[in-house]
């Protein structure tokens, strides 16, 4: 009798399947604008979400959504620092950050007084480099839809449980478990039984 409960006590004790998953966020420049996405690690994107905008006294600045890859756009209007936040349900909050810093200088304002550069010989439609603005901001285009992916490869494999993690946790688990057998045996030798 005594056995059968043991074993029945390790099999509900036994280790289950789970299928769990970190919020995946993250914002960075895009032109004229600051471009984010949200999801999860095991590479589901969050869909139609609504992310607010809030400055760092939590002031809200605004509101946008993640369109069907779970990217979202938000043009900045003042150079605060900026925080995204959106709720994925289940306990679930994104929250990715940019600085002010980064904000002013999208928006053209440097952080910084710095001092007067010299005078530009570039024509007024053309960048540095010999190319247009237009086609500046073409390519500038066409490298972040590239990137996109990049991107969310990355931040997975950063959210990624590897093995030598799982193994470390099940030899803390053991070791607690011996350190309570431990006491355990002590206080039974204390009591002198």
């Amino acid at each position: 009798m005594r056995l059968r409960s043991v074993v029945l006590a390790l099999a509900l004790m036994a280790p289950l399947p789970a299928a769990a998953h970190n919020v995946i966020s993250d914002v960075f420049p895009s032109g004229s604008a600051i471009e984010g996405e949200v999801g999860f690690s095991n590479g589901e994107m969050a869909i139609d979400l609504l992310i607010e905008v809030f400055d760092d006294s939590g002031r809200k600045l605004g509101e946008t959504r993640t369109d069907g890859d779970g990217f979202f756009v938000f043009t900045p209007k003042t150079p605060v620092t900026h925080i995204f936040r959106g709720d994925l349900g289940a306990g679930h909050v994104s929250e990715a950050v940019m600085d002010a810093a980064d904000v002013g200088l999208i928006l053209g304002e440097s952080p910084k007084a710095t001092p007067a550069a010299a005078p530009s010989t570039v024509s007024p439609g053309m960048a540095s480099g010999g190319l247009s603005d237009q086609a500046r901001a073409e390519l500038a285009t066409m490298l972040r839809n590239e990137l996109r992916p990049l991107r969310q490869e990355l931040t997975a494999y950063k959210n990624k449980s590897d093995f030598q993690s799982v193994l470390g946790g099940i030899g803390y688990i053991f070791g607690l478990f011996g350190l309570g057998f431990y006491i355990a045996a002590r206080r039974k030798m204390g009591a002198g039984v």
